[in-house]
């Protein structure tokens, strides 16, 4: 397969790339500016590709999108959104209109989040689960839908909700380790809110598999099968550093270094979520529990 993916200097859309280029497929990047590299495709997020552009591609990953961590301010809210909904819905009319004409791309895999669900307490969430309120659901809700016009056309549309990224090579784990090596971590607030994970590697293979499989279609929870509270998780990742975890961040804290919007949606929100669909494929996640995941990806 000849694939096309946004977002392939990222943390994800590297592993991504590397993984299907050693299944053998062909990959080529979507770049903003200049082509910097043979089989590199220059684009301008938001703009439309002619249909010819895509005539070859069997495949699109829609990664592109800034980070959410990080102090929201209104602008940095906008920038958010901007970089999700306006690309995601050109591209999808690009798809669109490439299938119509030429019969590819037959699948567009474009990321979203488990920020789709807001903060559930306790509550399972499945992919049946309806989308809560906030900020990060609204743009969930409006990147998903952005992919409208090739689902449409009759594209096979897959959008994974993706939980907290697990690795040392950078996200939300990356960000702790230095704290918890110290012996300087702990839970957040009371502990008791409720911790999606995935491991790197565990979302790599989603990826594969969603561009892969003509099975897989719309929304999928890319969460591995046991989500844990935050206290949980805290705890059991000082224990894999052989560190105390003996300082919480009161929810205070939390609010005046985030912001009371972005404090309450990025750390204190409750998402108990887990990968109905995928594990109804028969999908085989390698890191299903949290402790021996961590233990694999801080010895790696």
């Amino acid at each position: 397969m000849h694939i096309l993916i946004s977002g392939a200097s990222g943390l994800i859309g590297r592993e991504v790339s590397s993984a299907l280029i050693a299944a053998g497929h062909s990959v080529s990047r979507l770049v903003r500016g200049g082509v910097r590299r043979e089989g590199d495709v220059a684009w301008t997020p938001g703009v439309e590709f002619a249909p010819e552009a895509l005539k070859d591609v069997d495949a699109v990953v829609n990664l592109a999108g800034r980070s959410v961590a990080g102090r929201w301010s209104e602008r940095v809210k906008a920038e958010i959104r901007e970089s999700r909904i306006p690309s995601t819905a050109a591209l999808a009319r690009s798809i669109a209109a490439s299938y119509r004409k030429h019969g590819k791309p037959t699948t567009f895999v474009s990321a979203s989040a488990i920020g789709y669900y807001g903060s559930r307490g306790d509550d399972i969430l499945t992919e049946q689960s309806s989308s809560g309120h906030g900020f990060l659901p609204q743009v969930c809700q409006e990147w998903e839908a952005a992919t409208a016009a090739s689902s449409e056309a009759g594209v096979r549309v897959v959008t994974p909700r993706i939980a907290v990224v697990l690795s040392q090579q950078g996200g939300a784990l990356a960000k702790m380790l230095p704290i918890f090596r110290l012996g300087l971590g702990g839970r957040i607030a009371s502990g008791h809110q409720w911790f999606s994970w995935i491991s790197l590697d565990d979302l790599v293979s989603v990826f594969v598999f969603a561009i892969t499989n003509q099975n897989v279609n719309g929304a999928i929870n890319a969460a591995a099968p046991v989500p844990v509270t935050n206290a949980e998780f805290t705890r059991t990742l000082a224990e894999v550093l052989h560190r105390p975890a003996i300082f919480p961040l009161p929810a205070s804290i939390a609010r005046l270094m985030f912001t009371p919007q972005g404090a309450e949606e990025m750390l204190l929100s409750s998402q108990r979520v887990v990968p109905s669909k995928l594990e109804e494929l028969g999908f085989q996640f390698r890191d299903r529990e949290l402790k021996p995941a961590l233990t694999r990806i801080l010895g790696d």
